[in-house]
């Protein structure tokens, strides 16, 4: 045989076995498959102290001896605010966190409907921590404290080692914010409305 016969039987052999075994792309996809949807993977937000991490919990007394959790405003922008009776720049700053939360307390936002404050006094006395929330006008429900000082079990988990000092939680308990004094806190919870 020549080998321009051998040549186009090969040809011919192989376009034979190629067509009759590749398939085109609609005999691939088949309808019931094709409506498959691809498991979904959840990722869990790391807790921890920066911006975008899930706020550490915190567990604590009212000075009427009721615990109190972060956890328990979720649903809500919560401002977690360290501050002690004794700190006079605690006291300067409550009157813009009063404003802020008579402003913006039944307000609707991105991530949260209302705006609370979570008061966690560094404070080691009892009576001069609550006369200090009536003197300032700190209206708010939710005050914390253990009466320990500097080694307050909620300040050294969040790494508070000056005061004032607060972080901005969103509605899922969410990190959105630190830092935030005088006007900064007004304009951080204005861009977060709907």
């Amino acid at each position: 045989m020549s080998s321009i016969k051998i040549n186009s039987i090969i040809i011919c052999f192989l376009s034979c076995f190629l067509f009759t075994n590749c398939k085109t792309k609609k005999d691939t996809v088949s309808t019931s498959k094709s409506q498959e949807t691809l498991p979904t993977v959840k990722v869990d937000v790391v807790e921890g102290l920066n911006l975008g991490n899930k706020a550490p919990e915190i567990m604590m007394a009212s000075p009427t001896g009721n615990v109190i959790t972060l956890t328990s405003l979720k649903g809500k922008l919560v401002l977690i605010d360290f501050w002690a009776s004794w700190c006079g720049p605690c006291r300067l700053e409550n009157p813009a966190v009063v404003a802020s939360y008579h402003k913006f307390h039944g307000s609707a936002f991105k991530n949260g409907k209302g705006f609370e404050v979570l008061s966690v006094s560094l404070d080691q006395n009892a009576m001069a921590w609550t006369k200090a929330i009536e003197k300032d006008q700190l209206v708010w429900p939710y005050h914390v404290s253990d009466l320990q000082g500097w080694n307050n079990a909620a300040a050294q988990r969040y790494g508070v080692n000056s005061i004032p000092t607060n972080v901005l939680v969103d509605g899922n308990g969410i990190i959105i914010a630190k830092g935030l004094r005088g006007e900064a806190l007004e304009k951080a919870l204005e861009s977060q409305l709907k």
